[in-house]
């Protein structure tokens, strides 16, 4: 026992930590089983092969991680930049976001309050020993003496109010003048205490523990809504860096084109072919063309940098990302066949718009968690109600045994004697003079109701026109691609013809300029309305709860009906 005890007493921080993490896991898997986030893995702590420090060691980047004193060394030859397709930036978000582990800490922290809130209901023991030197002074010899008390105290609260508490004390007193008599004491007591009316049974005693349970699972469906939108806003910066980098390589190649026309048209204007001023008029459209182009390149390099950001790598980190993600999203947009707005029936789109809201009404969670926090309200408001009863209580006590002190050191050592136990009851009551504040926390808790009643209509509201605003965008962005498909093939036509017109003299260099302007605005209009289209997919697969995330933050779209 007392090995045990010393054993509890010398617990380091860490062995105090791993408790801690092992009780807050063990309430967040229960806590699964009742959410969206049931059989996924669970892991507070940040992985140690994080992609931010390995860039930063082998790419040689300015960093004070090394020492805070000074950045770390860099080395000689430096590591070749990282290529990272989509989903690989969905699992490195998952894994280096700053974000991402402060959305799982909160789930953890939840998860402490339960058990803080449930340690509240178990066994409580706590021990003290102490030792005390003494003297009493009077009109004849001092008294001096020493005395050695051992307290062991237990206290356990139940369901239904119920407060049971016990002690055990033993004294040692020893005499250190006079006859130098020695003495010890020993004393058990216990109460049990039993409310009547205010604070009595377990709908009003476990409320704070329930409301703590709840928490923790409304923390579990926000973490994962937080994962879905997470995973969509990687997605939109991503696709959205690839688009503006792709927007830089065509204002590139509109710039070597209009080089190739400046050329010619020089050559032309030498031949006595083409007037002065439309050489000049290529000149201006040459200079126009790279001031773009460096714009195009350096608004590339300023969404790359802020997509590493929201990865939580470092900026100045050498990252590429995967050119083909949006050259084969491009290219199956293009192999599907156009869509023709005259084909699309009204009704048919309000019957696939209504199954959507249908499914959001029944699968969102923020709707769930609106509507559990109107029953909390209703819970806390019988609460508030119970509290302006009248406090009745019966206390039940017990003691055996006596106490020991300098002043008793000559009695007899007190035995545990259970014939000669005291033994009372006291029954307290407590009339509700005045209850401001229970009176005024009452009728705010009825206010809190309403207000959480008023908060699920808005919720459902919202959910509505979320739908149907996406549903609406989707259309948009759909008749978008096909019409950007038809104008990038009249802009390579158009080319084409102008060029035909310029060799046989029936164009000026001005068309041509023209028609190859056109062609990288067409070429820009349809890489962004094939990713306004993608993403306004996945915002519409967010809102309805249809996207599915493994343990790496991967995506898994649930097959369903994207055409209205």
């Amino acid at each position: 026992m007392i090995a045990w005890l010393q054993a509890s007493a010398c617990r380091s921080p860490d062995a105090w930590r791993r408790e801690a993490d092992r009780r807050a896991l063990e309430h967040i898997r229960r806590a699964q089983t009742d959410s969206r986030h049931a059989g996924k893995e669970f892991k507070i702590e940040r992985p140690s092969d994080l992609l931010r420090r390995h860039l930063i060691e082998t790419q040689g980047l300015p960093s004070l991680l090394f020492s805070p004193e000074e950045p770390g060394p860099v080395p000689k030859l430096r590591a070749e930049e990282v290529t990272l397709t989509l989903m690989d930036a969905l699992r490195v978000g998952a894994r280096n976001s700053r974000e991402f582990q402060d959305a799982k800490e909160s789930v953890f922290r939840a998860a402490l309050a339960l058990d803080l809130r449930q340690d509240e209901f178990r066994h409580s023991f706590t021990a003290l020993l102490s030792g005390a030197y003494r003297e009493q002074r009077g009109e004849e010899t001092a008294v001096r003496g020493a005395e050695g008390t051992a307290l062991l105290n237990a206290r356990q609260a139940l369901s239904t109010g119920t407060a049971i508490a016990a002690r055990l004390a033993v004294d040692v007193v020893k005499l250190l003048t006079l006859d130098r008599d020695s003495a010890y004491g020993i004393m058990a007591d216990a109460t049990i205490t039993l409310p009547l009316w205010r604070g009595a049974g377990r709908e009003v005693v476990l409320e704070p523990l329930r409301q703590a349970e709840r928490n923790l699972l409304y923390a579990l469906y926000e973490f994962e809504h937080f994962r879905r939108g997470f995973a969509v806003r990687i997605a939109g910066e991503y696709l959205t860096t690839l688009q503006q980098m792709q927007s830089a390589h065509h204002a590139a190649e509109n710039e070597e084109r209009i080089v190739m026309a400046t050329r010619r048209a020089e050559k032309l204007a030498r031949a006595g072919r083409l007037p002065e001023v439309q050489v000049d008029q290529a000149r201006q459209d040459l200079l126009r063309a790279r001031e773009r182009t460096i714009a195009a390149r350096l608004a590339a390099e300023q969404r790359l940098d802020r997509l590493k950001l929201t990865l939580g790598l470092p900026p100045d980190a050498r990252v590429a990302l995967d050119v083909k993600e949006l050259d084969q999203l491009t290219t199956a947009e293009i192999a599907e066949t156009d869509l023709d707005m005259a084909e699309v029936e009204v009704t048919t789109v309000q019957e696939i718009v209504e199954r959507w809201i249908l499914m959001a009404l029944r699968e969102r969670l923020d709707l769930r968690v609106a509507h559990a926090k109107e029953e909390d309200a209703r819970r806390a408001a019988r609460v508030a109600a119970d509290a302006l009863r009248s406090g009745l209580s019966l206390e039940l006590s017990t003691e055996v045994g006596e106490r020991r002190s300098l002043s008793s050191a000559s009695s007899d050592n007190a035995q545990l004697d259970w014939s000669r136990a005291r033994i009372g009851a006291r029954l307290g009551w407590e009339w509700p003079w005045r209850r401001a504040a229970e009176r005024n926390a009452w009728r705010e808790s009825l206010m809190a109701v309403e207000r959480a009643a008023r908060a699920v209509e808005e919720t459902e509201d919202q959910i509505k026109a979320q739908v149907r605003s996406l549903a609406r965008d989707l259309v948009q962005a759909q008749q978008s691609v096909a019409i950007q498909r038809q104008a990038l093939s009249v802009a390579r036509r158009r080319i084409e013809s102008v060029d035909v017109f310029l060799q046989a003299g029936r164009a000026q260099i001005r068309d041509l300029l023209d028609a190859q302007e056109a062609l990288v605005s067409a070429q820009n209009a349809l890489a962004a309305a094939v990713v306004n289209k993608r993403l306004t997919e996945l915002s519409l697969l967010r809102d309805l709860e249809q996207l599915e995330l493994d343990d790496e933050g991967v995506w898994r779209e649930i097959p369903h009906e994207m055409e209205p």
